[in-house]
């Protein structure tokens, strides 16, 4: 078995659970058995106590066969059921070791845990891109090998290239049906995924929401600041709020996102040799 990391995080209570977590994976997967990572806010070091997922990454040496995806269906469901703290945060995917390394379209469908305990098959968009460099580059090891030996270097460009596929995919259909955004956490976090977009759109590299919230203060002024500020400060609750703000905010970020392709492929046409990843304009 791949040696572990003893405190893959400064929170015990955390490092605890993904303990336990670890040592069940491994009960189940056996010689499929690869590693275990971390991304999301426990690799950007932006993890809030009070509001913050466990986002996972396991790795298999193949695809999993349908009776070890069910024997993982029921393991989960007896760490949810638990009450365990974060039991029902945790997040992630399963996925074959030879797949991880380059994203292909046609094998993004793997078993999947949703915060909340639901698991299931689910396919991963163009994000699993943006996913899989912020993996290589800040991915924290709980068992197995460095993330840099599993997973391709992702070139600035590829990596503006999927973040305007994933606006086109995900958050342009909210436009006209924004059912999701009447939660205030899902408006949150829409809020922050947008001034995250708009920083990769700009510079071609990826910071933690938290980072990118601060930026596009900054560079937007009002009114969105005021809204980025309630999304940073937000805390679980039941209200729902007005969407309005938050669909005018992920229009803007599809309209930038248009303006920088426009731009992009006219001097393209031009045969302009000093293409930078930087295209993006903040009015």
């Amino acid at each position: 078995m791949p040696d572990r990391v003893t405190d893959p995080t400064p929170y015990p209570d955390v490092n605890a659970l993904l303990h336990g977590l670890l040592s069940d994976v491994q009960a189940v997967l056996g010689r499929q058995f690869v590693g275990m990572y971390l991304s999301g806010s426990l690799a950007s070091g932006d993890f809030d106590v009070e509001r913050s997922d466990i986002d996972l990454l396991i790795v298999t040496a193949d695809e999993l066969p349908a009776e070890t995806i069910a024997a993982l269906e029921a393991m989960h469901a007896r760490i949810t059921a638990s009450g365990l703290q974060w039991a029902t945060h945790l997040e992630g995917s399963y996925i074959p070791q030879d797949v991880l390394s380059r994203y292909d379209p046609s094998r993004a469908t793997h078993p999947s845990l949703a915060v909340g305990g639901k698991f299931g098959m689910d396919h991963q968009g163009s994000d699993g891109i943006i996913q899989r460099h912020i993996l290589r580059e800040q991915g924290v090891v709980v068992a197995g090998p460095a993330l840099q030996t599993l997973i391709e270097p992702v070139s600035p460009c590829d990596l503006q290239q999927a973040m305007r596929a994933t606006l086109d995919e995900w958050w342009r259909p909210q436009l006209a049906d924004p059912f999701r955004l009447r939660h205030r956490e899902y408006q949150a976090y829409a809020v922050l995924t947008m001034c995250r977009a708009l920083y990769m759109l700009q510079y071609a590299a990826v910071v933690s929401k938290p980072v990118a919230a601060r930026w596009a203060q900054r560079v937007l002024g009002q009114p969105w600041a005021a809204l980025i500020e309630r999304a940073l400060a937000w805390r679980h609750d039941d209200r729902v709020d007005d969407v309005s703000e938050t669909l005018e905010l992920i229009q803007y970020t599809l309209s930038e996102e248009e303006l920088s392709h426009i731009q992009r492929s006219r001097r393209r046409r031009m045969g302009d040799p000093t293409i930078r990843p930087k295209t993006l304009i903040i009015w």
